[in-house]
């Protein structure tokens, strides 16, 4: 159900832009604005990864979650199981596991770099190329590369309003929610 309310508002936002591309030509094009949103929202979790303390990165609110550091190198590995899936790949087996990346400054270039290469693999698709049929591995609705990127960015999203409880029970307040200057 909370995929489908992603679906469906991802399908508003890209109509509503549609509409103002129509109105107004420096509107950026479907692609353009799902690169954008993506770049948004991924540069929300990049920054708390930047900020985050490092001597907590190993910190997990219960014994049976991930610590802020696998939450990173999760969504980083997220990142490219979505890339592969909208190149029609099998999802790589890339080890983004914390004995491989050990440093802050390892976990947040992966992060970095994973969302960087997000963005411009969306914006290389173009619009014709989010239109384009993609499967998911773990279901039988059928969706298209728009669909896909909604998916995506729905799991960042997801992990980021987790890692705002890491930032909460240590005391801290989240770069996104301290006030602007």
């Amino acid at each position: 159900m909370r995929r489908m309310f992603l679906f469906v508002t991802l399908l508003v936002l890209l109509a509503a832009t549609n509409a103002a591309a129509q109105a107004t030509s420096s509107t950026p094009n479907h692609s353009e604005a799902l690169a954008r949103l993506w770049t948004e929202v991924g540069g929300k979790v990049i920054d708390m990864a930047e900020d985050f303390p490092e001597e907590k990165y190993d910190f997990k609110p219960t014994p049976e979650v991930r610590s802020f550091a696998e939450q990173m190198l999760h969504v980083a590995g997220g990142n490219y199981l979505f890339m592969d899936l909208a190149q029609g790949k099998r999802p790589g087996a890339e080890d983004l596991s914390r004995e491989k990346y050990k440093t802050k400054a390892e976990i947040v270039a992966v992060l970095k770099k994973s969302v960087e290469e997000g963005a411009a693999f969306i914006r290389q698709q173009g619009d014709a190329g989010l239109a384009k049929a993609v499967k998911f591995p773990w279901s039988q609705t059928p969706t298209n590369g728009t669909g896909l990127w909604g998916e995506a960015i729905g799991h960042v999203g997801e992990h980021y309003g987790q890692l705002v409880v890491y930032y909460r029970v240590n005391g801290l307040v989240p770069p996104a929610s301290r006030p602007r200057r």
